[in-house]
């Protein structure tokens, strides 16, 4: 079931996000791999959050949900690696892709796409804090604690508010993510492409570095 506008109206209704713990995942296609590069590489409705030069020679897109705690571990213990090692040093242009498996990630994913208002080093940024605060938001009230994340980043109340009712962004959001299920074949989180060929689930450095390093001498 991918996120609808309905079942995200119902979740910020007066009962809150707090009630969605048990939401049912989406249900996806079996994994296959993606029809070519190309495919991966285009941005659909949103525009691409993505950190390291444009013509780098590798491109890592990472597809994620913000409540996925496999893909909370990575952020911490893989993804500093890579963009030490490979995207602060310009080899590697990293994308990060939205792919809420729930309606508090559709939410997560919604309040960083408004912080950041295009700027994808503030959307790493607000990516990582939620990331990092995943257990608070995510199991406590996630109205008020993406609130007061919101409001911490800068956002008035209404602000957050009208963020997290814009239908036009969760529609663009919910857009995407049939894309990448339907045509990339994307069916868990986290899921990565490097230049186009597929590694599933949290990966390490080392299995990064045996695909990266090819490919760079290429």
């Amino acid at each position: 079931m991918i996120i609808t506008r309905r079942a995200f109206t119902t979740a910020l209704s007066l009962t809150g996000l707090a009630t969605l713990v048990g939401f049912s995942p989406l249900r996806l296609i079996p994994s296959a791999f993606a029809q070519s590069a190309t495919d991966v590489a285009k941005p659909q409705s949103l525009p691409d959050m993505a950190l390291g030069p444009a013509d780098a020679k590798v491109t890592i897109t990472e597809y994620a949900s913000m409540t996925c705690p496999h893909c909370a571990a990575f952020n911490e213990q893989v993804f500093p690696k890579i963009k030490a090692e490979f995207i602060d040093t310009g080899k590697v242009r990293y994308v990060f892709r939205e792919f809420p498996l729930d309606i508090k990630a559709a939410a997560g994913s919604m309040l960083s796409r408004c912080i950041a208002n295009g700027d994808a080093n503030k959307y790493f940024a607000v990516t990582d804090l939620l990331f990092k605060s995943q257990s608070d938001w995510v199991m406590k009230n996630t109205t008020e604690s993406l609130t007061r994340i919101g409001k911490q980043a800068g956002l008035s109340q209404q602000q957050v508010e009208d963020c997290l009712k814009d239908q036009a962004l969760l529609d663009k959001i919910a857009a995407d993510q049939k894309y990448a299920s339907d045509v990339l074949k994307v069916d868990s989180t986290p899921t990565f492409f490097v230049n186009g060929e597929r590694i599933k689930g949290e990966t390490s450095i080392e299995e990064f570095e045996k695909k990266i390093n090819p490919l760079l001498k290429s």
